[in-house]
Formats: structure tokens, sequence, C-alpha cells
């Protein structure tokens, strides 16, 4: 993929709430610009173009800080204190141990130890009213607890 095209792919998931968070959303801007910088002039143009062609109209969903403490605490392994809705619409607050995020059918999902329910548990983003790290670090889940991934799912890779 040519640098252009990284750039307007970039640009475009910021842009429909794919790096929502601060510090997700302040190290996209940088590799926007990093993008932008070495850039010939034409394809800059052409890049600033084709972004102005994305128009996103975000769904409602949960606060900026609850994706940034969830961020925070799967980063850190520390435990996450969640006011969290049930689908019949039941408040609970739940205390959390996150061990990875996924994204399934247009929806993300926390997935974490629960430590009310003693088990692995999968929180839809959406249905999360706050979220607070505490100072409690997680015990040492391991992702294999969760069982095995869709065969269509694909972890995020750094490399290639």
């Amino acid at each position: 993929m040519r640098r252009a095209e990284r750039l307007h792919a970039l640009t475009a998931a910021r842009r429909r709430g794919g790096t929502r968070g601060r510090r997700a959303e302040s190290l996209a801007a940088s590799a926007v610009r990093e993008l932008l910088g070495v850039l010939d002039p034409c394809s800059r143009e052409r890049a600033e173009v084709l972004a102005d062609r994305i128009w996103v109209d975000l769904p409602d969903g949960p606060p900026w800080r609850v994706h940034s403490a969830l961020e925070e605490a799967m980063t850190e392994q520390r435990v996450v204190r969640l006011r969290f809705t049930s689908r019949r619409g039941e408040e609970t607050p739940r205390d959390v141990e996150p061990m990875l995020f996924a994204s399934t059918r247009g929806e993300w999902y926390l997935v974490g130890w629960c430590r009310l329910r003693e088990a692995v548990r999968w929180f839809p983003r959406s249905q999360i009213r706050a979220a607070h790290v505490t100072r409690a670090a997680c015990s040492g889940h391991d992702v294999t607890e969760i069982g095995r991934p869709a065969d269509s799912a694909r972890s995020a890779t750094l490399h290639g």
C-alpha cells in the first residue's frame, strides 16, 4: 500500500471513530502528521482531497473518558470498575480484569474476567456507562481462557 493510501485509510479510521480515546487519537494524529511530512506535494494534495470526501456521523456511544479508562486498564493490566447496563436495562457495578478487545458484527467488546460472576464475560462498549481504573493489578487470567476466535477473526498486527 502506498503512503497516500495508508494516510487515507488512517484518516478514514480516525473519522469513523476507529481510534477513540485520547491516547489512540493522539497516536493516530501523530501518524497522520508523519505521513503528511514525507509525501510529495502532489500526493499530499490528493490525500487531503480524498480525506475531505469522507463524512462520518458517529453513533451515540460511551463517553471518551470510558474509552480512555478501558485503554489504560488494558495497557496497565489493572482492574477496571464498570458501571454496566445489562440487556434487560439493569445497571450493575462490575470489577473486570481486562483480557482483550474484540470487534464482531459492528460492536466492540471489552472481554475480561468479571469478578462478580467469577467468569469470562463480554461487555459491549455501548453498554458501559462509566469506567474507572483501580489500583488493583489483574490476577493474570490468560487469553486462552476465552476460547478460540472465529475462523474469520484475526488479531491486529504491527507487521504487514
